[in-house]
């Protein structure tokens, strides 16, 4: 197949005509020992950039579907990217470049550390692909909007992996709390998991078969020490992430963003405190304390469970990933078990069960998936600016209609952006 042919497929597909004829682009599903996979020209073709902890989930998740066929693998270390290629019978690439130059490969999942997730995305968005980018989203406001500008200049479909968008009681809450059920909210309490001080500074051996530059990739070069490139480190080290501001905060804030637009209701102030380490490897916030004007709304931001709590004029709705933690003012409103069965109108939230398939479908049919790229953008801010606040010790004012500080301090303007190693830019 050339690949004028190749390019000609993945038209069709965004042309919402994906039955057209096409010749397998891999092989057969029965030699998968798929035989329940959809027929090849049926399928979106997709590479797993990024196959560690997470990234290995949502390829063993993502397996089942009979649309869904991977084909490529990229990461740093080789026994993860061989490990993973071996299972589906695909290519492994150390370099993820390689793996976006394919024609014959439809959509990536983009599940690296932080700081990777957007200079990935804005290369694969360019090179056509269609998106799916673990949580957070970027390390800067410069980064988050720059993508946003990416994928909706090239009409890729961009799929954020909030899962709890696909978890019907996550919808059911959002869904009632958009129907008035709390009134008119006037405060949202945001918990997520805490960060943490500690992390090895002593330098060690980099692993065989791991390529360490490439990890670093955009980061300043750092030295390498075991606590670096393995959770909690992928996380709580600044120079690749803002720690769970960001990572955790990333889940409670999206529920907050889909159950209601309080963020868009007016000039947003974040202030607050939070630690940040001066010993060890470890230096994002941690045990911070966030206090958030959106408009008339007020938004508590603290550590604690997973969960967003809305208040409002006539009681209150919990909302949160653990079921248990789901619950209402007004029992006949619980998230987990509603009073009535809570049913889908043409004006309510989208509906999914599974996300990965959420992202197969609107691939296939041109439509948005569940978790779009505005709605990432619009929370993964709100953790970028609590970053910002408590770093600079200043109140930061956001526009965002604008999308842009308000007069800000020359300290708070400086991290809107950071800088990339060459040659790696957005």
């Amino acid at each position: 197949m050339s690949s004028r042919q190749k390019l000609s497929r993945r038209d069709v597909l965004k042309g919402m005509a994906a039955g057209a004829m096409a010749a397998p682009l891999f092989v057969s599903g029965r030699a998968l020992g798929l035989e329940d996979k959809a027929p090849a020209s049926e399928r979106i073709t997709v590479g797993h950039i990024g196959v560690g902890n997470r990234g290995a989930d949502i390829f063993h998740y993502s397996q089942p579907l009979a649309e869904f066929q991977s084909v490529a693998t990229a990461d740093c270390y080789q026994n993860r990217r061989d490990t993973v290629a071996g299972v589906c019978k695909g290519k492994a690439y150390r370099d993820f470049r390689e793996l976006l130059a394919r024609d014959d490969i439809d959509a990536v999942i983009i599940a690296t550390p932080d700081h990777w997730h957007v200079p990935i995305g804005i290369m694969a968005a360019r090179a056509g692909k269609h998106i799916y980018i673990e949580k957070p989203l970027g390390v800067t406001i410069e980064q988050d909007l720059a993508l946003q500008k990416v994928v909706e200049q090239k009409g890729v479909i961009f799929q954020y992996g909030t899962q709890q968008r696909s978890m019907p009681h996550c919808w059911v809450g959002c869904e009632l709390v958009r129907r008035g059920v709390v009134g008119k909210i006037h405060t949202i309490e945001v918990d997520a998991p805490d960060g943490a001080a500690g992390g090895s500074t002593a330098e060690a051996p980099v692993p065989e078969g791991f390529d360490f530059d490439m990890w670093c990739g955009p980061s300043p070069p750092r030295t390498y020490t075991n606590d670096l490139c393995v959770p909690p480190g992928t996380y709580f080290v600044y120079s690749q992430s803002i720690g769970y501001l960001g990572g955790w905060g990333a889940h409670p804030l999206d529920i907050m963003i889909w159950g209601s637009d309080a963020d868009l209701s007016g000039l947003m102030t974040v202030e607050g405190h939070g630690v940040i380490p001066t010993e060890g490897l470890y230096d994002t916030v941690y045990n911070w304390d966030m206090s958030i004007t959106m408009g008339d709304v007020k938004l508590i931001f603290r550590p604690g469970t997973d969960r967003t709590k809305f208040i409002g004029d006539k009681g209150w709705l919990q909302v949160s990933r653990g079921l248990d933690l789901n619950g209402a003012s007004d029992p006949a409103f619980d998230p987990k078990k509603p009073a009535k069965p809570v049913e889908p109108t043409d004006k309510s939230l989208q509906v999914s069960t599974n996300h990965s398939a959420n992202f197969i479908q609107a691939i296939k049919s041109g439509k948005p998936p569940v978790s779009n790229i505005q709605d990432a953008v619009r929370s993964d801010i709100i953790s970028l600016l609590c970053d910002i606040a408590v770093r600079t010790g200043e109140k930061i004012t956001w526009d965002p209609k604008k999308r842009d500080l308000v007069n800000p301090s020359p300290a708070a303007k400086a991290m809107l952006s950071r800088k990339m190693r060459s040659p790696w830019t957005l």
